[in-house]
């Protein structure tokens, strides 16, 4: 919306500055991380008194959470609105990356607040049926990932008779390290994108079982997400660095900076011991909302090795449940693997804090794709 203040820019003054993405990215930082401090306390207020024993604790769950009983859930919500509110200032509101990322980080969010209601409600860990959150998250999916084709397709008839080099990217996966390789996938691309989005949201709401644990990585995939959206949408950078080109995703870089911002404010009541939970409102929406970029900006498998540890954290309930189904036995202590480690004896501070380093070192390997070539 600020963005339209560069009409009234003659070139060298102050409205110029809202031109530029790098400037707007801070502006959306800075405004969801004071959303999130003014909000912050006053929501958590209302959530204690509507919600009354808070989250329900699961009854054969590692014996230290049993002392979280009655913090609330759909802290989420503050995450959502300091991101939904950042955006909407600072970004272009013409360019349809924005809308598409917000739509299903929005789409995400309805479900894990339907989600996090029902729990609440009956006050016991069992919300919305599986299959039906499922299902109506591989509905948004599919929407956003055939909105992303139809975008690419306009952009890859505009840049295809404007510049020798170009390479079409509608319905086609790239390949990290390998810089020429484009697989077409067509109409097969629209069912891979929902596997990528509805997977990242699932991983991510895995991954949020211990204070603090899930909203750190989720910052750090955004942060490295939103330089590799700003540098695949400039020609120049994308001319260096060997990689795709994919015009108008710059503009996601404020969308990752309002997201960075608003989960530090999150972060300031959720670290250990937490005040609030970020529940399904906010690890669904978060999860997707990465999903979402990585399918608009053409880096699929990059998210894989940036998200390394969601991806980790869902192979562990997968294994466990296909183990124990086989053979009656457990593979792990408890799944996900952080309770693995709770049940094994490690505090959760030492669990959060290492996993979080495993998050910055997998960030810096995806952020090294881009050279890599």
């Amino acid at each position: 919306m600020l963005y339209w203040l560069t009409l009234l820019s003659d070139g060298g003054d102050f409205f110029n500055l809202f031109r530029y993405i790098t400037f707007r990215a801070g502006g959306a930082f800075l405004t969801a991380l004071i959303f999130g401090f003014i909000f912050g306390k006053p929501l958590i207020a209302v959530l204690r008194r509507r919600q009354g024993k808070g989250q329900p604790i699961r009854d054969d769950g590692p014996e230290g959470h049993f002392v979280k009983a009655g913090t609330p859930t759909m802290g989420g919500l503050l995450i959502v609105g300091a991101l939904l509110t950042s955006t909407l200032l600072w970004a272009r509101l013409d360019n349809p990356f924005v809308w598409l990322v917000l739509f299903v980080t929005m789409g995400f969010a309805a479900i894990g607040f339907a989600d996090d209601y029902a729990k609440v409600s009956k006050g016991n860990h069992k919300g919305v049926p599986g299959r039906i959150r499922v299902a109506l998250g591989l509905a948004i999916a599919g929407v956003a990932t055939y909105w992303a084709m139809q975008v690419h397709a306009i952009n890859d008839l505009d840049l295809v008779a404007r510049l020798d080099d170009y390479d079409a990217l509608s319905g086609r996966l790239a390949l990290p390290v390998f810089k020429d390789v484009l697989l077409n996938l067509g109409l097969l691309f629209i069912p891979f994108g929902m596997i990528v989005i509805v997977g990242a949201a699932n991983a991510v709401n895995l991954t949020d079982g211990l204070d603090g644990l899930a909203i750190m990585p989720v910052m750090i995939a955004a942060g490295t997400l939103g330089v590799i959206a700003y540098a695949v949408g400039r020609v120049d950078f994308t001319d260096y660095l060997d990689v795709h080109y994919v015009p108008g995703t710059g503009e996601i870089l404020i969308f990752c900076a309002g997201l960075f911002g608003g989960g530090l404010g999150f972060l300031w009541y959720n670290a250990p011991p937490a005040a609030v939970f970020m529940g399904d409102t906010g690890s669904l929406a978060l999860g997707g909302a990465l999903g979402a970029i990585a399918v608009a900006t053409k880096h699929e498998l990059v998210l894989a090795i940036v998200g390394g540890l969601f991806v980790v954290e869902a192979l562990s309930v997968i294994i466990q449940v296909l183990y124990f189904k086989r053979t009656g036995k457990r593979v792990f202590l408890m799944a996900p693997i952080h309770h693995h480690y709770e049940k094994k004896g490690w505090a959760e501070p030492t669990i959060v804090i290492r996993f979080w380093i495993i998050s910055l070192i997998l960030a810096m390997i995806g952020l090294a794709t881009l050279k890599v070539r």
